[in-house]
């Protein structure tokens, strides 16, 4: 699945579209996804794109979006490792995604470890954290950057990584998926 900037691209089988980066690999073409979950690789860099239904947090906003960073460290096994630089409001006028109670950004960084590795690489994490309180669902998309790959990761070996500043995703493409984001069957939320 190759992306076209400005074309919005299915999500959840058309419940849901974005306008989705360039050079974008669906990874449920490669193996299972959960259902609650679209997640998308870039084919030369270590970057990804996860967009997440989750269990609505009974909790303030910026404590849920918290809450989901640490989540996500907990699964990228960096707990203590982990810090938030930020935590902002996104102003819903700015978003194409109108259902949402309200929205916001996180920013942090991770020591991730791959595949039981040693080597630890610095992941910044972005956040979009949608919070559909009417539906009980967190809508959740994470954009994974790589900004320093260890030596010893087996995320430099085979990895060509003075193309990732042509063809690496920005952060612009991020917003751009953010702020295209829609609704178009509320069904999904059973």
């Amino acid at each position: 699945m190759d992306g076209n900037s400005g074309e919005q691209r299915p999500l959840y089988g058309g419940a849901f579209s974005a306008v989705l980066p360039p050079n974008i690999q669906d990874v449920s073409d490669m193996r299972e996804i959960p259902d609650n979950q679209e997640v998308f690789v870039h084919p030369q860099t270590d970057q990804s794109i996860i967009v997440e239904l989750l269990e609505y947090q009974d909790m303030s906003d910026q404590d849920a979006a918290r809450y989901h960073f640490e989540d996500v460290a907990a699964s990228n096994d960096a707990q203590g490792r982990a810090e938030v630089v930020s935590v902002e409001p996104l102003p819903l006028a700015q978003l194409s995604f109108t259902t949402c109670s309200s929205a916001w950004a996180l920013t942090g960084h991770q020591l991730v470890s791959k595949f039981n590795e040693q080597a630890q690489n610095t992941v910044t994490i972005n956040m979009a954290l949608f919070r559909i309180q009417q539906h009980a669902t967190d809508l959740l998309v994470t954009f994974n950057d790589p900004i320093s790959i260890d030596p010893a990761s087996s995320s430099c070996s085979g990895a060509d990584s003075s193309s990732w500043n042509t063809s690496a995703w920005t952060l612009d493409d991020f917003h751009r998926l953010v702020c295209s984001l829609q609704l178009h069957d509320p069904g999904i939320f059973g």
